[in-house]
């Protein structure tokens, strides 16, 4: 048995033998004015644990503690896993029409939401980040490390939302400099789709550059405003306010890619499937191997047996069960 931090032990082991040193010289102020004869007679019987024998309860329970902060294991040695995984690009439109709010708290707030939740679902895998509206730009290269992507995914706010309309052709332009030399070349878009203008060449384009496209669209088809970056609905030249929808056409382009397309909704389920998807689809490239240490943790046995201990000690459980073994001949003696 092995302690992963015997330093702990050891550091609060000087505090623990003070405090044990102090509560044991430490006399109560009754006994520091009377004799301990005097207190004797004075001290009614109450049955219950000895002082000595609590403070030794207690002070196990503490001792046990320590141990188990201490976090004693049985190391059984150290096992190879190989990682495994896939390389994709991930595009979030950032378009006039993602202010929109016909899904909360906003499309593209919805969209980070989801991309997140992506980035979840896919631990051991490289993705590159990027956002286009009229043109396309890198958030970030191919990396695994989905802290850094999801605190750039979260730094994408309102500030950087172009009103113009959105250009595909320019994300896929991007995709295929970034996925040159990838044997896989996936692309997710987290989108609201786009009108029959934006869409057009799109699937010329994905099948020239050998991308396989996955779409994620949010929003709603009833639709909503296009606000512009103070919040108010933006009109037409004729005076209407303009209504942005969803367009699921996205979805049917990404089919005849050879990827797939969903609607998002709350939950991870969505898109823990749509990982699941491209896993199957795609197969898991080798990208190296980690050690990781086998080990069975001990630390529950000791701290078990000190919450045990903590409740004889701060409890009359003898007296108690000492009274309940007299009450019966207490009731035989009054019936006689």
């Amino acid at each position: 048995m092995e302690f992963v931090y015997p330093q702990f032990f050891w550091v609060m082991l000087v505090p623990f033998l003070i405090f044990v040193i102090l509560v044991v010289t430490n006399k109560d102020k009754v006994a520091r004015v009377f004799s301990p004869e005097v207190l004797k007679r004075l001290r009614a019987d109450s049955e219950t644990i000895p002082n000595y024998l609590r403070n030794i309860v207690l002070f196990l329970a503490i001792f046990l503690m320590l141990i188990a902060l201490a976090r004693p294991v049985i190391k059984k040695g150290e096992k190879n896993i190989e990682l495994k995984g896939v390389s994709a690009v991930v595009a979030i439109d950032i378009s006039g029409s993602m202010r929109s709010k016909d899904i909360y708290p906003s499309r593209l707030e919805f969209a980070k939401t989801k991309v997140k939740e992506f980035l979840d679902a896919m631990p051991t895998d490289d993705i590159a980040l990027t956002a286009f509206a009229q043109m396309a730009f890198v958030l970030s290269p191919f990396t695994s490390d989905k802290a850094t992507l999801k605190q750039l995914v979260d730094g994408l706010s309102d500030d950087y939302i172009n009103l113009v309309s959105t250009n595909f052709l320019s994300i896929v332009d991007v995709a295929s400099r970034m996925l040159e030399n990838k044997e896989q070349k996936i692309l997710i878009i987290f989108s609201d789709g786009g009108d029959k203008k934006s869409l057009d060449g799109l699937l010329e384009a994905l099948k020239r550059n050998k991308i396989t496209l996955y779409a994620v669209l949010v929003g709603t088809k009833k639709g909503a405003p296009v606000l512009d970056k103070n919040g108010k609905p933006i009109e037409k030249r004729d005076g209407t306010i303009a209504i942005t929808q969803r367009d699921d056409r996205l979805i049917e382009i990404a089919k005849q890619s050879g990827g797939d397309g969903i609607i998002a909704g709350y939950g991870k389920a969505d898109m823990i499937s749509l990982a699941k998807k491209i896993h199957s689809h795609f197969h898991s490239q080798h990208k190296g191997k980690i050690k990781v240490k086998e080990q069975i943790e001990l630390f529950y046995y000791p701290l078990a047996l000190s919450l045990i201990l903590l409740l004889i000690g701060f409890s009359s459980i003898p007296s108690q069960i000492k009274w309940q073994l007299l009450l019966p001949r207490r009731r035989k003696k009054n019936e006689l």
